[in-house]
């Protein structure tokens, strides 16, 4: 009896034991769970950066610059497709020259026809699609540019990579660090970049997003 009675507590001790230990595998998962773990996944959003390009080869330091545009500008699902205030349009023939209500901030009453990855406005669309665009159709006053993924693309990086049209090599300006007085170059024509009237919340990560898009370009 006395053998029958200390093998069922050394069998209760050791259920106890096993109850003891499952129950600290689950409190550790719970706090494995919960530390802020420095991934990728768990940066604020606009740390991580955007989606790549559609446009293939180039630049890979103005490639970095013109996601970084995007993260600032238009941060969404589909970038190409979208226009000021939020609306997507499938028609990308031509650039969509909407003009949407502005509703907020120094603009407000005026309306935007900002659209695209790069949010270019219809005029200014134009003027670079009339000097960068690889590929227009039509002869002399009746050509029409494209406003397709690719072209956004060839277009801005074209433009980016005019040293003539900013006064400065802005590629090799990125090959020295200079991404602070890069950005500040650009925020004239793209404002939320900081340093302008439509500095947003995403403004100020702007430098980190710029160097975790690099790094994708570099490799």
């Amino acid at each position: 009896m006395e053998n029958n009675a200390h093998n069922k507590g050394n069998i209760a001790g050791k259920l106890l034991l096993f109850i003891s230990f499952i129950s600290l595998l689950l409190s550790l998962q719970g706090y494995v769970r919960k530390k802020p773990f420095y991934q990728p996944e768990n940066y604020p959003l606009s740390t991580r950066g955007t989606a790549p390009l559609v446009m293939q080869g180039g630049d890979p330091y103005i490639r970095a610059l013109m996601r970084t545009i995007t993260a600032s500008e238009a941060n969404v699902k589909q970038p190409y497709h979208v226009i000021y205030g939020g609306s997507q349009v499938t028609d990308l023939t031509d650039h969509p020259d909407r003009c949407i209500t502005i509703t907020v901030g120094i603009n407000k009453g005026n309306c935007s026809t900002a659209a695209g990855r790069y949010q270019m406005l219809n005029f200014v669309w134009d003027e670079k699609a009339t000097r960068y665009h690889p590929n227009p159709n039509g002869v002399l006053w009746w050509k029409k540019y494209s406003f397709e993924p690719e072209y956004q693309d060839a277009v801005v990086h074209a433009w980016l990579s005019d040293k003539n049209a900013w006064g400065v090599d802005i590629s090799e300006s990125l090959k020295a660090g200079e991404i602070d007085s890069v950005l500040r170059l650009l925020s004239g024509t793209w404002t939320s970049l900081g340093y302008g009237i439509e500095t947003n919340s995403m403004s100020q990560y702007l430098p980190q997003v710029y160097q975790n898009m690099l790094q994708e370009e570099l490799s």
